[in-house]
This record gives structure tokens, C-alpha cells and sequence, in this order.
């Protein structure tokens, strides 16, 4: 039986047969820059096998993730940057010199104690990386908030960022101020939504209107309030998960399956009939929406 290293190198290898020269074709016309979004989508791939539990399904997109990892490293290797080994060596070194908990003689007894530690072994470890000479990365450093990357979807990095602050104690004592703000955020849009043109008689033909559909000429500036103010009330929402210990990007992916499994039972009754969702009434289809979480309740 193969031993985990032994599976391992033999990934490692198969990866640098594919990028040798008589490999495949496509992998070898790969660059970082084409991998990005496949990275993306198997990372998104993982969350989705999490949260349906289906654990064969785990298995094979956990290989997918770690396929970007070997695939990255050999491109790394090719062009004498580093390896598979150097980023084995960094990850296990970063995981024992972040722990020293367990590898060394710090207390750390609660995971709220783990997460000061961490945060605080970080910003030690960037300052040595950046070098203290250095003013504007310095002041960077500094920042409780500095590592929290602007490329990751948003409602995670609000997530992050909340909680970044909320380690140094800016935060809400209790949840009822979320609500408060939410209830000031939430009368702040209305107000913005009082310049807004009306969107009455912009809607689909035969009166029936579609969120979205008159699209409004709206200026610029007030274009931008709004935008403002519906980002001020997500964030506050995403603070409400974070109270709550919850994650807001699976929150909303449940949501939006939900959603759609709702919405297609519509369409079925809907094409069981011969017709389409824009062929059916406002009241029609919320008729059938509420039948639809009504089967949901009772299956």
C-alpha cells in the first residue's frame, strides 16, 4: 500500500509529465494568469460539496483544489521561482511558528486566545518580510486590517474586515445595535429612493411589472448614493452573521439555491400547462410561490 508521500509524489509527478514537452497540449499552454479562474470555480466547487455533505463528491473536489496547488508549482518550478517543495516547507514551518501553543510554551486556552496570537504572530512575520526601514509598508503592517485582500467576494472580505476590527474591540456590545443600525441604514435608502424617477408604466406590456425592467434614468451622483447606501445595509447584515457566528457567503449560497429550487417548481406547474412565467399574473405566480414553500414544509 502506498504510503500519503508516496501519493503524493506521484501527483507531483504525473503534473510535470502533463507540462513536459510531448505532455498535453493545453496544459503546457497554461500561465498563471489562465489558471486564476479555474482556482475560483474549485474552491466555490468545495463549498458546494460542503454544504450538501456529500463527501464522494468532497473527495474528488478537494483533488481538484490541490490539482491548482501542483499546477502553480510546476509553472513556479519551470520558470525558477520555487517548488512543490518549497511551498510544503513554508506551510509546515508557517504552521508550526503560528502555534506555538502547541509547539512551544505559550498558553492559549480558549480559540479566541488562538486568534490573537495568530493575528499578532502575522503582523510579526510580515514586519520582518517588509522590513521596518520601510515606511509605507510599515504603516501598513500596523493596520489590524492589512492582509484582508480586496479580490475575495465581498461579503466575505466585509466578513473579514468586521471581524478584523472586532478583535480590537470595535464592535456592537450587543446585536440589538445591529438592528438599530440596520433600521437607520434601511430609512437612509428610502430617503435616497425618494429622488428616484418613478418606474410606473416602464414595466413588461399588458401592466404587469418586472423588478429591474424600467431601468430609470438615474444620475450619477444620486446612482452612487444609492449604491452606497445598499452597501452600507449589506454590511451591516454581514455584521448580524458575524454576531450570530455565521458565515453571510453560506448564507446567501443557501438562499440562492433555495431560490432556485423554488422558482423551477413554479416553472413545472407553469410549462405543465403550456405556459411560461411571463405568461402568468403577479398573483399567480405568488400563488405558486407560496405552494412552493408550502411543499418544501411538508416533504
Amino acid at each position: 500500500m502506498p504510503t500519503t508521500g508516496e501519493r503524493f509524489e506521484r501527483a507531483v509527478q504525473i503534473m510535470a509529465r502533463l507540462r513536459a514537452p510531448g505532455g498535453c497540449p493545453w496544459d503546457r499552454e497554461q500561465t498563471f494568469d489562465t489558471i486564476k479562474p479555474y482556482t475560483l470555480e474549485e474552491a466555490y466547487e468545495v463549498l458546494e460539496a460542503i454544504d450538501n455533505r456529500d463527501w464522494p463528491e468532497l473527495t474528488g473536489e478537494l483533488g481538484d483544489l490541490l490539482l491548482q496547488v501542483l499546477f502553480y508549482s510546476q509553472m513556479a518550478s519551470e520558470e525558477g521561482r520555487f517548488s512543490v517543495d518549497d511551498v510544503l516547507d513554508r506551510l509546515a514551518t508557517k504552521l508550526v511558528d503560528r502555534h506555538p501553543h502547541v509547539f512551544g510554551d505559550v498558553r492559549a486556552d480558549t480559540p479566541a486566545e488562538v486568534l490573537r496570537n495568530w493575528e499578532a504572530l502575522k503582523a510579526e512575520e510580515k514586519k520582518k518580510r517588509l522590513g521596518e526601514d520601510d515606511d509605507a509598508h510599515a504603516n501598513e503592517v500596523q493596520s489590524v486590517l492589512a492582509g484582508v485582500s480586496s479580490k475575495m467576494p465581498a461579503l466575505m472580505e466585509a466578513y473579514k474586515l468586521s471581524s478584523r476590527a472586532a478583535r480590537v474591540g470595535f464592535d456592537w456590545p450587543e446585536i440589538a445595535g445591529l438592528f438599530a443600525k440596520l433600521e437607520e441604514e434601511t430609512v437612509e435608502l428610502k430617503e435616497a429612493l425618494q429622488h428616484v424617477p418613478s418606474v410606473a408604466g416602464n414595466g413588461a406590456p399588458g401592466g404587469k411589472e418586472i423588478a429591474g425592467s424600467g431601468k430609470p434614468e438615474i444620475p450619477d451622483e444620486l446612482r452612487e448614493r444609492l449604491e452606497d447606501e445598499v452597501g452600507d445595509m449589506f454590511f451591516v447584515l454581514v455584521n448580524i452573521a458575524r454576531f450570530l457566528a455565521l458565515d453571510p457567503e453560506s448564507a446567501l449560497r443557501k438562499t440562492n439555491r433555495k431560490f432556485k429550487r423554488r422558482f423551477q417548481w413554479m416553472e413545472e406547474q407553469l410549462h405543465a400547462g403550456g405556459r411560461a412565467p411571463q405568461q402568468a399574473s403577479m398573483d399567480e405566480l405568488e400563488a405558486l410561490w407560496q405552494e412552493a414553500k408550502q411543499q418544501e414544509k411538508s416533504a
